[in-house]
């Protein structure tokens, strides 16, 4: 009977791949950053309000859910599509105005999960399964455009700067049992239908340091204090503590310069810096974040500057239920050589699913169908079948799954799942941070 259903479900998904290749290219073609993602949340709502889904909206801004209900039952999984853009100047997809461009591949989540919407929906399976199924647009993964996030905090419009972390504060996660989404592999050229299940990424905390000085004019810098001196000393200040951070902790730490002064006859007295401090754990996270500390306020006083340092919570490292990844790794087995599906291997960037995955059992397989690196001008969908179509049907079966013959399975999922904190925890974590 299980293989009955996916076969529908599969068949309906095929008959609208028109559609999902069209989904795609659409949100393709209007990239937008997080929290701003108006055309790409309108685009959702009319595919789920045209598939007859119960539709809740706004959800931490722009995301929008649907819902499908089968037979009574307790298990309720969600599927996950992430909405927002990355900056990437000179993308060819690039907005000409913000710089965006779905340089991620956020465009083919969100068509696969349109696709799995649409099979599922539109198959018949549901009366054969027991719980429901959620289908989540999700704003604002990509970790960016912090001031606009903190002017929308301001205002009381958001409360974190990630779209899952403020999904979970307003609770859109209460009630599921389970989350899976699928990412576009990284790591360079990975145009085949290549999957890579059970991979963590890395947690991190998001730093914004501003030096002050004092200004003066550049014919006569003696009597100013140097901001830009202290920036550029407190880089050459981390660079050179790298060799001190394990390589089993996995630290990463990347500043850019945000403002480097204001008018060039004058000299700097603010100067702005931004960086990441990514690691495996909160413990590498906090020893590599206070040797960056250290570095920007020495640098500083060598030059008789301050530096002021406002940290922000970031994301936690991701951890994969093994078990809903061996559901979805044998649906997989339908279309996919053994020798193209890894096992294990760490991202060394972040994800807010793994706020989630501390939650409940979550899974982000990443599968090939792109060429370029990601967050690169050269990325690009070179299979749209395997970029596509192959995670809608992915998502799809596992759901029937997990839900088929009473939700056996899924209940196992969720009966056997142990949280790493409860959501009261995490939200007490962030507002701590």
């Amino acid at each position: 009977m299980h293989n009955e259903l996916k076969r529908r479900v599969c068949a309906a998904i095929d008959a609208a791949r028109p559609d999902i290749l069209a989904w795609g290219e659409r949100v393709a073609s209007r990239p937008e950053l997080g929290f701003k993602e108006a055309a790409a949340s309108l685009l959702v709502r009319e595919v789920f309000g045209s598939l007859g889904l119960g539709v809740a909206y706004p959800l931490a801004r722009t995301g929008v859910k649907g819902s499908l209900r089968g037979q009574p039952g307790p298990v309720n999984v969600c599927l996950i599509g992430e909405m927002d853009a990355i900056v990437c100047v000179g993308h060819p997809g690039m907005d000409g105005v913000t710089g965006a461009a779905h340089a991620c591949g956020h465009n083919a989540q969100i068509a696969a999960l349109l696709g799995a919407a649409r099979g599922l929906a539109q198959s018949g399976v549901m009366e054969h399964l027991h719980g429901g199924v959620q289908f989540l647009a999700a704003p604002a993964e990509e970790y960016i455009d912090l001031p606009y996030r903190r002017h929308l905090a301001e205002n009381g419009e958001i409360q974190y700067p990630g779209g899952k972390q403020q999904l979970i504060a307003e609770g859109a996660f209460d009630g599921v049992s389970m989350a899976m989404m699928v990412h576009a592999l990284a790591g360079g050229e990975a145009p085949s239908a290549r999957l890579h299940l059970m991979c963590g990424s890395l947690g991190f905390v998001a730093k914004e340091i501003t030096f002050l000085g004092k200004e003066a004019h550049g014919g006569e810098p003696h009597k100013g204090v140097n901001a830009l001196n202290a920036a550029m000393l407190a880089l050459m200040g981390i660079h050179t503590a790298r060799e001190t951070f394990k390589d089993e902790d996995s630290v990463r730490v990347h500043p850019i310069i945000t403002n480097g002064g204001d008018v060039v006859s004058s000299v700097p007295a603010r100067v702005t810096m931004e960086t990441f401090v990514r690691g495996k754990s909160a413990a590498a996270i906090a020893g590599a974040a206070q040797t960056v500390d250290r570095a920007v306020r020495g640098a500083a006083m060598s030059v008789g500057a301050t530096a002021e340092i406002k940290d922000t919570p970031g994301y936690l490292p991701l951890k994969q239920s093994e078990a809903l990844s061996r559901v979805f790794e044998e649906n997989a087995r339908r279309f996919l050589p053994q020798e193209n599906m890894i096992h294990g291997g760490d991202m060394t960037g972040s994800t807010d699913m793994g706020d989630l995955s501390h939650l409940m059992p979550c899974i982000h397989p990443l599968l090939g169908g792109f060429s370029g690196a990601l967050h690169s001008r050269d990325f690009r969908i070179a299979d749209p079948e395997a970029a596509y179509i192959l995670p809608a049907k992915l998502l799809a079966m596992a759901v029937v799954d997990l839900l088929a013959g009473h939700a056996a399975q899924g209940r196992r999922i969720q009966e056997s799942f142990t949280p790493l904190m409860t959501k009261q925890e995490y939200l007490c974590g962030l507002k701590s941070a």
